[in-house]
């Protein structure tokens, strides 16, 4: 594999929990296997009074758990720790990035590295614009010369709203070019997502048959068991929708309704991904309490910082349509909530019934042959069809053939970020999300949140934790899912 340029990463919102959880532990993987540039240094910056030992030992500390799990070696991981290096300023005044601007110039210095910085914002949205400006009035947005780059990373969420999307978009491309920015879905980071893409465009099997003609319906579900635990703050802004529909499965949905790309490289990729967003038929106002159904876990307004009277939904499930020629009358289904029996992601395509029916058994009443994609937990693929039921008579029996990654046993399965940080460091911007995409998926999003806002908590239906979701989602027609307690 080709490797990344030698360069810096710097990560802004160091002492965060994201540092030491997923960005440094991602890296460290990358290097174990030989991945990272041969000369890369990371730079911690953040407002937390630490030197560059004292954030190192920080770090060790919460990577260490880890690492002994995994049988790693630790000596490794200390060599490691030496390519990475800390700044305490006050990211929200112009006037302390000089700071920051002198310790990357140190750096680079030390240890010759060319005019080649990712930053990574690792923030609160609340510094998406702020940190930017800074690094604009300092002259840090652009690299010396043409040899260099300047690249910036950022977390959702990307806006709270089409309007706010927007506003975020023009004012990043006002100080990075499009192509520098790097909006992370770190779902798109998963194996199992990325090879959707492989399944389909690789396989002379399943491209034939994947459209109206062949295809009944589509679900794409994230189930967790899980409630908002520590996030309460963060959620109750935020809500089900914003948090996984606007993003996640918005992007998962792309990957599987997308037309081939010209050729396999990012901006063809991301041309097509824009088409499927802006084929998403909108609702009619009339049309959303029948196609969403939103729900909240009962207990939910007890958890910790969530408004003792609020009205953020815990559960989406929804019906839609994506008008084209490939896709023209086939409902596409979301369903993803909190607090539901299993913690699941998948996509469900359910293929169309044989024209009549000759056997009785399990696929009576509907189609025996479904390919379920799970993205997690132990991300799979198994097509199910049906087959006789050994003794007398014609019983059909639903089987399945199944691939499971983790009987790759040689091959190491990397985590979302190790592949994204890696991306961004090569400046393959695939995994990414370009801002006419995301624009065109909150004018989706958009109308269902303005419609909600209006109706108050008229709507909101309750359901128990543990269940399978609002009893209303029944309306919305699914069929079930797979191993999948999310919906009906």
């Amino acid at each position: 594999m080709i490797k990344a340029d030698n360069q810096l990463l710097v990560i802004f919102g160091a002492s965060g929990d994201l540092t030491g959880r997923k960005l440094l532990p991602s890296l460290f993987e990358l290097d174990i296997r030989d991945l990272l540039p041969d000369r890369l240094c990371v730079l911690g910056a953040s407002r937390t009074e630490y030197t560059d030992e004292e954030f190192r030992e920080e770090q060790r500390k919460q990577m260490l758990p880890s690492v002994q799990k995994k049988h790693m070696d630790e000596k490794k991981l200390d060599e490691f720790l030496k390519r990475v290096y800390y700044v305490s300023f006050n990211s929200m005044e112009s006037a302390e990035y000089p700071k920051l601007k002198k310790k990357m110039k140190d750096l680079q210095h030390s240890a010759d590295l060319p005019d080649k910085v990712v930053y990574y914002m690792a923030t609160p949205p609340s510094m998406y614009e702020v940190i930017p400006q800074c690094l604009k009035e300092n002259r840090m947005n652009r690299a010396a010369d043409k040899t260099g780059f300047r690249r910036i990373v950022v977390e959702k969420p990307f806006g709270t709203s089409l309007e706010s999307a927007q506003k975020l978009n023009e004012h990043l491309c006002s100080i990075f070019k499009e192509e520098e920015i790097y909006r992370i879905d770190h779902y798109l980071g998963k194996e199992t997502v990325q090879n959707i893409l492989v399944l389909r465009f690789s396989n002379g099997i399943f491209e034939p048959l994947w459209n109206r003609n062949y295809i009944d319906s589509i679900e794409i579900s994230a189930a967790e068991t899980l409630g908002v635990e520590k996030r309460g703050g963060y959620y109750d802004r935020a809500g089900a929708m914003k948090d996984m529909v606007q993003n996640h499965l918005m992007q998962l949905m792309s990957f599987v309704a997308m037309e081939a790309p010209s050729v396999f490289e990012p901006e063809p990729i991301r041309d097509e991904i824009v088409k499927v967003f802006r084929s998403v038929r909108p609702y009619m106002k009339n049309e959303i309490d029948d196609m969403v159904v939103r729900g909240q876990y009962e207990g939910y307004r007890k958890e910790e910082n969530v408004d003792p009277n609020s009205q953020t939904e815990t559960y989406v499930g929804m019906k839609f349509f994506i008008d084209n020629w490939r896709w023209s009358g086939v409902p596409f289904f979301f369903f993803t909530g909190k607090k539901l029996p299993a913690k699941t992601s998948e996509v469900v395509i359910h293929f169309k019934s044989t024209p009549h029916t000759l056997f009785v058994g399990q696929c009576s009443g509907g189609s025996c042959n479904k390919l379920v994609i799970r993205i997690q937990p132990n991300e799979s693929i198994t097509l199910q069809f049906g087959l006789k039921q050994p003794g007398a008579g014609f019983k059909v029996k639903q089987v399945g053939m199944d691939f499971r990654y983790d009987s790759l046993a040689t091959i190491y399965l990397p985590d979302a970020y190790e592949r994204l940080l890696l991306d961004a460091m090569l400046g393959d911007s695939t995994l990414y999300s370009r801002s006419d995409a995301l624009e065109a998926s909150w004018r989706f999003i958009d109308p269902i949140l303005n419609h909600w806002k209006e109706k108050g908590v008229e709507g909101l239906f309750p359901y128990a934790p543990g269940s399978n979701g609002p009893e209303e989602t029944r309306k919305l027609g699914a069929e079930p899912a797979i191993d999948c307690g999310c919906h009906f």
